[in-house]
């Protein structure tokens, strides 16, 4: 499906310099606490994006969202392959952030208007697979192909490109309508009908708690695993987020005719013991045992993901689709870019990579452990969403 692959590839993207990120810092000069700024910046601006236009493809249309989504994220893989220093980064996070947090509304209300049903797996799928991949491309780029901070975005160019050209022709309902209060749009509001509310404030802890895991696989993770193995390699460096998200993707789709309430249980309690195995890894220093908690965190990952967006996705009207879906990204993407941002500080400040594992672990498990018990607390499956859906 064209709408989903364009979720995969902005993903992907958003996570191709991942990977790269040691040879930038070891180019230009920069600590951890820049890795994780740079990391932290795309995840503010796609929350910004997100209150101020996830509402926009319901008044202009799905199709222009999408196409002026597709434009700035090619010109951000421009910025990107001729970056000359940390300020090009930012700016390339920046144009990244716009185009992700305008179009992920957008692309899963569309995908909702088409097939309510795939489209709900296709949301609970489709970003954290693009994420994974996007990491284990550019590892790979870098570490075998020519010109590794250039060559990798020149792809994604190509991809957008043909993307756009397929969003150009794809009959898309509701192409062509416009609806009034563009204006009043723009005005930051996280736009969850009271009804919604409830089941959104359930799952919400799930969701911050596994994409916090995320965004330290994404920034901190990468420099772990080549310490933890020995290597500079850059494959390994992504491999960490390459597994956690292809496993968590593999098992979204597994669990799909699940109840997402026990969904959610299987979640949180692997999403526990992933974490309590990487901290065992760091203490052992073992490489093995890293990929091990890992590939259980996947599994958590996948479970509490979809178990939370299929508690409240199949409750949303036509109307209200693209702002719920992006108050839903809002609380991922705070879970991703703050407390990476707060580790980054740590491994400079508080004791190291390995004191800010610890820390990061600790951290997950603790959150998890709460919306376990906050879990235990709901008084039926009903009361965060209809069974079954």
């Amino acid at each position: 499906m064209l709408l989903a692959s364009i979720i995969v590839s902005f993903l992907a993207a958003s996570s191709a310099p991942t990977p790269v990120y040691a040879l930038y810092a070891a180019r230009w000069h920069f600590s951890p606490i820049t890795t994780t700024v740079v990391f932290g910046v795309y995840a503010v601006v796609v929350l910004a994006a997100l209150l101020v236009l996830g509402r926009v493809s319901g008044h202009l249309g799905r199709r222009p969202v999408l196409l002026a989504a597709l434009a700035l994220q090619a010109g951000a893989m421009v910025v990107f392959s001729t970056a000359g220093g940390v300020g090009a980064l930012i700016a390339g996070r920046v144009l990244q952030g716009v185009a992700t947090g305008s179009a992920l509304g957008a692309l899963g209300a569309a995908m909702l208007d088409i097939d309510r049903e795939r489209g709900t797996r296709a949301n609970a799928v489709a970003p954290s697979l693009g994420t994974g991949v996007g990491a284990l491309l550019s590892g790979l780029v870098v570490q075998y192909l020519p010109a590794p901070t250039h060559l990798v975005y020149l792809v994604f160019v190509g991809v957008f490109a043909l993307q756009a050209a397929g969003v150009a022709v794809l009959p898309l309902p509701g192409t062509g309508r416009r609806a009034p209060g563009l204006r009043a749009s723009l005005v930051p509001e996280l736009a969850v009908p009271r009804r919604l509310r409830g089941p959104l404030l359930a799952v919400a802890p799930v969701l911050f708690a596994v994409w916090s895991l995320g965004g330290f696989y994404g920034s901190l993770a990468p420099a772990l695993a080549r310490e933890l193995a020995g290597s500079d390699s850059a494959v390994v460096g992504g491999l960490g987020l390459f597994v956690l998200t292809v496993v968590s993707s593999a098992t979204a789709v597994s669990l799909g005719r699940v109840p997402p309430r026990a969904v959610m249980f299987l979640g949180v309690t692997l999403l526990v013991l992933g974490s309590l195995g990487t901290l065992a890894a760091v203490e052992l220093s073992s490489f093995a045992g890293f990929f091990a908690g890992t590939l259980v965190s996947g599994v958590g990952f996948g479970a509490g993901f979809q178990g939370g967006m299929r508690t409240v996705v199949p409750l949303v009207d036509e109307h209200e689709r693209a702002g719920v879906l992006s108050a839903v990204y809002v609380i991922c993407y705070l879970g991703m870019g703050l407390p990476a941002v707060i580790a980054g500080v740590l491994v400079v400040h508080g004791g190291g990579l390995a004191a800010a594992t610890r820390d990061y672990a600790w951290f997950v498990v603790a959150l998890a452990v709460a919306t376990l018990i906050a879990l235990l607390r709901l008084e039926a499956p009903g009361a965060a969403g209809r069974p079954g859906h």
